[in-house]
């Protein structure tokens, strides 16, 4: 008895210790070879007061005079922190990074944020409020602007609209016609299950368009390779586990996250975003342009950013294939992204 006793105690400290380490939501410093604070280094989260909404950020810098990068998250309203985690952007190894959470999702949820707030013409305008406070608070003139996903959908328009913010706009898996790319994966799809009896007879009981399509479609197009990275398989543990197991955040933050990704999706934000055509928005930048894409990429389809950046008018612009990647090539091949960028700031 006394046995099950002391084993009972360890199990339960052990418990209690894992709980704290994965519910303790604080940040992780940057240290030196000894475990001393790395001088000059920034890791942070804190809130700031835009455009009369409290919105949550997280910085991380090295070295606070690097140059500073806003990073604009997909969704709408779902973060990507969390996906440093498990697979380290090293974006920190070039820029003061701020991983912003647009009004509404992540650390930025309220349930007294009036959802008819959440429009793009307003979250244009955080974006570029967010901007400004940046550069107020690190003294620089200007900064990069990096969006990912739905993230770009905003951030190529604040672009637009206040060039002189920003040394240039980075679109990471560029949307351009969510509509036509929804369809286009569809149809890649259908021809990839093939073989797949059970997948293939899903996909075409429940096509494109039709609420039986999206219950099934994040897990078909992970499977499938073309999801999150080429090679998270299940949603359930490449996401959700990933959040949960997140270090940096507390647990009410973790439920925020999906709190904010429900209160997104349900917005006029999310009509918009799914019925617009970045090619009748957008037909030029005053700022150098890069695109980042994924050749297993069918969430956006890789193709019509592509064709999109060939019709963009811009003073530069590049558009990068990243061969081992599918949505994500900043976390999925980040030592091939960093060396685009260090030759941008070169």
């Amino acid at each position: 008895m006394a046995l099950i006793f002391v084993v009972l105690i360890g199990l339960i400290s052990i418990i209690t210790t894992l709980l704290m380490v994965l519910f303790s939501g604080k940040m992780i410093a940057y240290t030196d070879a000894s475990g001393q604070l790395l001088p000059g280094s920034l890791s942070e989260k804190s809130w700031v007061s835009i455009n009369g909404v409290e919105m949550g950020m997280i910085i991380k810098s090295r070295d606070i005079k690097k140059p500073v990068l806003l990073f604009v998250h997909g969704g709408p309203g779902m973060p990507e922190y969390w996906l440093n985690a498990s697979h380290p952007s090293r974006l920190d190894e070039l820029f003061t990074v701020v991983w912003w959470d647009q009004r509404g999702a992540g650390l930025s949820y309220s349930a007294t944020t009036p959802v008819d707030t959440l429009t793009t013409e307003q979250l244009v305008a955080d974006t570029i409020s967010v901007t400004q406070y940046l550069r107020q608070r690190f003294r620089q003139d200007k900064i990069y602007l990096m969006a990912h996903s739905f993230g770009t959908y905003i951030a190529i328009q604040a672009a637009a609209q206040a060039p002189a913010l920003y040394h240039a706009y980075i679109g990471v898996a560029q949307s351009v016609n969510l509509e036509l790319s929804e369809e286009l994966a569809y149809a890649w799809m259908l021809d990839f299950y093939a073989d797949d009896q059970k997948n293939s007879d899903q996909l075409k009981k429940a096509p494109y368009g039709t609420a039986g399509y999206e219950r099934i479609r994040d897990r078909v197009m992970h499977e499938a390779g073309i999801g999150t990275t080429h090679t998270m398989y299940s949603v359930f543990t490449g996401i959700f586990l990933a959040v949960i197991k997140h270090r940096e955040y507390l647990l009410k933050e973790k439920i925020q996250i999906w709190q904010g990704l429900t209160f997104s999706k349900n917005s006029q934000l999310n009509k918009e975003f799914r019925q617009a055509n970045l090619s009748d928005l957008i037909s030029r930048l005053e700022i150098p342009v890069i695109f980042l894409s994924g050749a297993y990429d069918y969430t956006v389809n890789h193709h019509l950013s592509e064709i999109y950046l060939e019709e963009l008018q811009a003073p530069e612009k590049y558009f990068y294939l990243f061969e081992d990647s599918a949505h994500s090539p900043i976390f999925e091949e980040p030592e091939a992204v960093l060396q685009v960028l260090g030759a941008l700031l070169s």
